[in-house]
């Protein structure tokens, strides 16, 4: 059985690249997975180049063309629904969905903190400065709610005595490469 998934970023696209090494045209339980879809809302993005060195092309749909979220939402809406995928995944997608995407498609989030905690675009930062002796990482799936959606997965490490931010980076960046791919196989071959 194949089943086929769609992946969005925004950025230089390291989870992408995690996804396409150890999931794309690989199986497991008797089904493989394909990335049959690639979009980008920056045609600057880095991930665009690690993905033509797997043979992929990322359809690129930069949101400052639309004059609302939900027009960008729309046409992100109508290559998803072409590309008749099983799962759309946000891997360091930079923007929030309208219900004109989260009403329509079965999708799953990657986060940088342990939701609840912490939610939006500086989460990183906003867990190191807090006082939680732990960070972690959270997969959940898309709803209407910013970061709002039910969990599918989360992973934490303690912080250590000498953890500046860069550190604290490169450890939730380490745990993200782990568990998005994890949690695909988990939803689509289990």
């Amino acid at each position: 059985m194949l089943k086929k998934i769609a992946v969005l970023f925004s950025g230089s696209g390291s989870n992408l690249q995690a996804i396409l090494e150890k999931i794309h045209g690989k199986t497991f339980n008797g089904t493989t997975l394909e990335v049959a879809l690639l979009i980008c809302n920056k045609p600057d993005a880095y991930g665009i180049q690690r993905a033509k060195k797997f043979g992929l092309e990322t359809k690129i749909i930069q949101n400052s063309n639309f004059p609302s979220r939900e027009e960008f939402d729309a046409e992100m809406l109508k290559h998803i629904k072409s590309a008749n995928v099983d799962l759309v995944v946000l891997a360091g997608f930079m923007r929030i969905l309208t219900p004109v995407f989260t009403s329509q498609v079965k999708a799953i989030n990657l986060h940088p903190s342990i939701l609840p905690l912490f939610k939006g675009a500086h989460a990183i930062t906003e867990s190191f400065e807090s006082d939680m002796q732990v960070g972690g990482v959270s997969v959940h799936w898309v709803s209407e709610e910013l970061d709002g959606g039910k969990l599918i997965a989360q992973r934490t490490f303690e912080r250590a005595k000498d953890m500046n931010l860069e550190k604290w980076e490169e450890q939730i960046h380490s745990i993200e490469h782990e568990i998005l791919p994890e949690s695909i196989i988990k939803i689509l071959c289990e």
